[in-house]
């Protein structure tokens, strides 16, 4: 019988009283998570959204990566999610598979990093569960958000014409492992903290998923590369899409990393984890990126258009087109 089935300090029923307890004591549908299952009454009017996410050890994380991080990066990615719907975050369920050996002050700190996010983005935890496992670490994460009834963004709605808009800048989730991997050998230290900081703690674009509502026609997140999620909106619209290679928005980081290696330019289309919101919009209302831009205080870049077709093609400032080794991430 593990730890988590005695009862005894380190037991699961302890840890959830000692950590967890604490995480819903805000949130009035967890019931105190005294009972098997949280008490949602959706709001009138409002549509509920539910997302999930898992991360596994070596695969979504670095082995070494601070516990505080890794449940800091859990909880955005779902909240991104949300982001890319148009939602408003109401509370998460987390599910945890803990390895017999896994240090108990390495759980505290994942418990920690959950606190300090759900203050930041003002929601609590609804329920879950923890078990153990030989491993690998897993871990697994749902959100729940609501939006106005009806109102939801989806990937379908693109039209041929449509502008495509990124928001933030793009690629430096991607660099930023790489980075962590040692693998910019000459880019600054100072480039490779911010590039790492993009990875490890990624920004949900909640604020505009909201704004987007009733305006964009498609929306995604960009968790598996920008072509890869750009052409889950292509499928799903029935559309092709054309990208400037030009216009791609790049941080500091990221361009001082290009510079040295432009091999990178393939990272930066197809690595995945920025996170930021990629959503089309009709050429009409073109004029509204500024105003958007402003309200919520980040860079909303046109990088291309949707087509008649199908898939993804990427073209230089002098129309020639770019050939790609890749697309972006598979899970299998």
């Amino acid at each position: 019988m593990t730890d988590a089935e005695t009862g005894n300090g380190n037991g699961e029923f302890a840890l959830i009283d000692r950590l967890l307890k604490p995480l819903a004591a805000n949130t009035p549908a967890a019931l105190g998570l005294t009972d098997d299952a949280a008490v949602l009454s959706p709001t009138p009017g409002k549509d509920l959204i539910l997302a999930k996410d898992a991360m596994v050890a070596g695969v979504h994380f670095l082995e070494d990566d601070a516990p505080e991080d890794v449940a800091r990066k859990l909880l955005r990615v779902n909240l991104s999610d949300l982001a890319a719907m148009g939602a408003a975050p109401v509370g998460y369920l987390v599910a945890s598979f803990w390895p017999e050996k896994l240090p108990s002050n390495w759980i505290e700190g994942f418990a920690a990093g959950l606190e300090k996010d759900q203050n930041e983005f003002g929601i609590g935890l609804l329920g879950g569960d923890t078990v153990r496992t030989p491993g690998p670490l897993s871990l697994s994460l749902t959100a729940v958000g609501e939006v106005t009834a009806g109102q939801a963004l989806r990937r379908n709605g693109a039209a041929e014409g449509d502008l495509i808009v990124v928001s933030g800048t793009i690629g430096d989730g991607a660099l930023g492992l790489l980075a962590l991997k040692g693998a910019l050998v000459g880019l600054d230290e100072d480039l490779q903290k911010k590039l790492i900081d993009r990875y490890h703690l990624p920004q949900p674009r909640l604020a505009l998923g909201k704004l987007l509502t009733g305006k964009a026609t498609a929306c995604i997140d960009i968790s598996d590369g920008p072509l890869a999620d750009i052409g889950h909106i292509c499928d799903e619209s029935r559309l092709g899409a054309e990208i400037e290679w030009e216009r791609m928005p790049l941080s500091d980081a990221a361009r001082a990393a290009l510079d040295g290696d432009a091999r990178l330019r393939e990272t930066v289309l197809t690595g995945g984890d920025d996170y930021e919101l990629a959503f089309t919009l009709p050429l009409a209302k073109k004029d509204l990126l500024d105003k958007l831009s402003g309200e919520v205080g980040i860079p909303l870049t046109v990088i291309g258009k949707m087509t008649a077709g199908e898939g993804v093609r990427v073209f230089r400032e002098d129309g020639t087109e770019i050939t790609l080794q890749t697309r972006g991430w598979q899970h299998f």
